[in-house]
């Protein structure tokens, strides 16, 4: 495991040489050879600049130290344990993937720093890990977990369905990675479709993320199927190869809809993910609804010369501003204080949603509970439900370019 050291991070590990002792060490990590993680890290140092840049907190600057998971378990732990003895971490924050959030879980309860959490969906694994209050009180969690992402596409389609009354929707189908992320929502969907009209099925692949490349099981097996609906879950690295082996295949259903975390940087302009479906928490079109979006896009821009693609990216920005307003109102870094004050938290974040802490099924503080349904449309993502926060109408039904 390596201690990051880039762009993203310069300038924190500077602050550090700099104030000494008068810093708030927040110690995060993320799977830095993915690009969604990369621009959560670069959001979050981001926010740390402008709040140093502003004076800082309780008369402290921040200081963001960034460790890469790599996206294994024992990375992951020994992340935690570096910034927590060597590095001497206040706060803890970020995190990706499941299955490396649920190889933490132990060593975060060992030493119970107060967490702000941006990944891992997996109930399964991550929430079922920590269990109930008063045990897992240090934990907040931004991010859905994977019901509760299932049951916003659930509300989200019942409500298109209504809005249009050419779509249809009866048969389902999750083309899932093998993984954590993949199998646990794939889980979750079985059991959230189990006592509904839907019917649902689905089948794995190797994401191309751990080494994959062919996904023609999985599609042969949806192609069969004839779903209304299919779905694939995976990461970035699997968005053109899946959309490339099932436009070969001649397998178009009606509604093709991608959620990866993050998508591939040349996505806008790929005709081959055009019109088709996204799950996600923010698209360029939020910024038309939104100040706080738009400034954030605006700043990270001129910051990093180029746009995010990822919802990570203002998740975790607005993850670095949620901790600042709770050690201001804390006055400090004192466990019990910050966590009552982050139980207080209402921010208007860069997402269009306003973040508070509520009990989600299982821990006492969980974030974001509802994800957006949104549409490649000439070359961007554009919202389509929650309908207050649509940019576009639906075009249906789904077909590759020629």
């Amino acid at each position: 495991m390596k201690k990051i050291v880039v762009a993203l991070a310069i300038s924190a590990l500077v602050a550090g040489s700099v104030f000494g002792q008068n810093v708030i060490k927040i110690g995060a990590n993320w799977p830095l050879a993915d690009a969604g993680s990369v621009e959560a890290a670069n959001a979050a140092q981001l926010a740390v600049d402008e709040i140093n840049q502003a004076g800082g907190v309780v008369g402290k600057k921040l200081q963001l130290i960034v460790v890469d998971d790599e996206f294994k378990g024992d990375k992951g732990i020994a992340a935690i344990e570096r910034l927590v003895n060597v590095d001497k971490v206040d706060l803890l924050f970020g995190g990706y993937a499941s299955g490396v959030q649920a190889a933490q879980i132990p060593t975060l309860k060992k030493y119970g720093i107060v967490t702000l959490a941006t990944g891992a969906a997996s109930s399964a694994l991550v929430e079922k890990a920590l269990g109930p209050s008063p045990d897992s009180d240090f934990y907040f969690h931004l991010h859905p977990w994977d019901y509760e992402q299932g049951q916003s596409y659930v509300d989200g389609w019942n409500a298109i369905m209504q809005k249009y009354p050419n779509v249809k929707i009866k048969r389902i189908f999750l083309a899932y990675e093998e993984g954590a992320f993949g199998s646990s929502s794939f889980a979750a969907s079985k059991a959230l479709y189990a006592n509904t009209p839907f019917v649902f099925d689905g089948a794995s692949f190797k994401s191309a993320a751990s080494g994959g490349s062919d996904y023609s099981g999985a599609l042969q097996a949806a192609k069969e199927f004839k779903p209304d609906l299919f779905v694939w879950g995976g990461y970035a690295q699997d968005a053109i190869g899946i959309a490339e082996q099932a436009k070969a295949m001649k397998f178009v259903p009606s509604i093709f809809v991608g959620a990866p975390p993050a998508w591939p940087v040349d996505a806008p302009t790929n005709p081959l993910v055009q019109n088709e479906v996204a799950y996600g928490m923010w698209s360029p079109a939020i910024n038309k609804i939104s100040e706080t979006s738009r400034k954030f896009t605006e700043a990270y821009k001129v910051k990093y010369g180029k746009d995010f693609t990822s919802y990570f990216a203002p998740l975790s920005y607005s993850g670095i501003y949620i901790l600042a307003d709770a050690i201001k109102l804390a006055g400090g870094t004192d466990k019990a204080k910050l966590i009552a004050a982050l139980e207080k938290t209402k921010y208007a974040s860069p997402l269009g949603d306003t973040i508070t802490f509520t009990p989600s099924n299982v821990i006492k503080h969980q974030g974001i509970k509802v994800q957006k349904i949104m549409q490649w449309q000439n070359g961007t993502q554009q919202v389509l439900w929650p309908f207050e926060a649509a940019s576009a109408n639906f075009a249906y039904p789904f077909s590759f370019p020629k």
